[in-house]
């Protein structure tokens, strides 16, 4: 259950976002007189499902493969969660720098690429880069792939209602709060890379139990902050990746990415604030 929130939040954000690109390539068809390229753009869209799926799938066998040996699957779960971090990293820097303007954006690739290669590609790469990502994080996070379709499901029928007129969302708010609670699973993933790292490395015997990389910044596990069952420690770990003993390394590395990040975040509204003032 403590996995079930953040998997199907990831599902939903991707999904919300792979689904209302398709929309927005199909809107910008329709309103450029090119209907006859809709049909290369459900082509690519099922190609990156496809992919998507193929890449989540590859991941799996080899997930439970490598749980069969103790040692190897925490190095695993170490190095796929760096992995995922890298991609992830990337893709909330591109959202936070280009996020506002997704409409036009997209509206740019397309015009670019009007052609039925063209379109194809275009939606390939769109929602292959959000499925590729959610099956890397999936598995390194080891989320719950039912939490998972159900948010991909719900982001489904909520872009087919704001499709077709049903229901009226504010997508800034929605992608806004969806994307600083990426930031804060982004830092958690990071941290836990580092702690199932330095535990593979000591049960390995490739680090001594008295280095000081396995030093506590804390030890709250026999309080109510403990992050497996304590009563304010376990919705703290689910909504904001919460460790209640973390080692020094992973507690400093965790929260200076978290910050770094908000931090960015916070510098490009203020820019863009700075913008509207001057163009006012």
């Amino acid at each position: 259950m403590d996995t079930f929130l953040p998997a199907f939040i990831m599902g939903f954000r991707e999904g919300l976002e792979a689904f209302l690109i398709v929309s927005i390539i199909l809107q910008y068809l329709r309103k450029s007189k090119n209907e006859s390229l809709r049909k290369y753009v459900y082509y690519g869209t099922i190609s990156g499902i496809v992919a998507s799926l193929g890449i989540g799938g590859i991941l799996y066998i080899l997930s439970k493969a490598i749980d069969k040996m103790d040692q190897v699957a925490k190095l695993w779960e170490s190095g796929a969660s760096f992995v995922a971090l890298a991609l992830v990293t990337t893709f909330i820097y591109w959202m936070i720098q280009h996020g506002r303007n997704m409409v036009s954006t997209v509206e740019s690739s397309v015009s670019q690429n009007l052609s039925a290669f063209g379109i194809a590609g275009v939606a390939f790469i769109m929602v292959a880069r959000e499925g590729v990502e959610v099956a890397i994080f999936t598995f390194a996070g080891q989320y719950a792939i039912v939490a998972l379709f159900a948010g991909i499901t719900a982001a489904l029928v909520l872009a087919v209602l704001i499709n077709h007129s049903l229901v009226k969302v504010n997508l800034r708010i929605l992608f806004n709060i969806t994307l600083a609670y990426l930031i804060l699973q982004a830092g958690f993933l990071l941290g836990y890379g580092i702690h199932e790292g330095l535990s593979a490395l000591g049960s390995m015997n490739l680090l001594s139990s008295e280095s000081p990389l396995f030093i506590k910044a804390f030890d709250l596990s026999e309080t109510i902050f403990y992050h497996k069952e304590g009563l304010l420690g376990l919705p703290l770990y689910v909504l904001f990746g919460w460790y209640s003993k973390p080692e020094i390394l992973q507690f400093i590395m965790q929260y200076l990415y978290t910050g770094s990040l908000f931090y960015i975040w916070h510098r490009e509204i203020k820019k863009e604030a700075s913008k509207l003032n001057l163009l006012a």
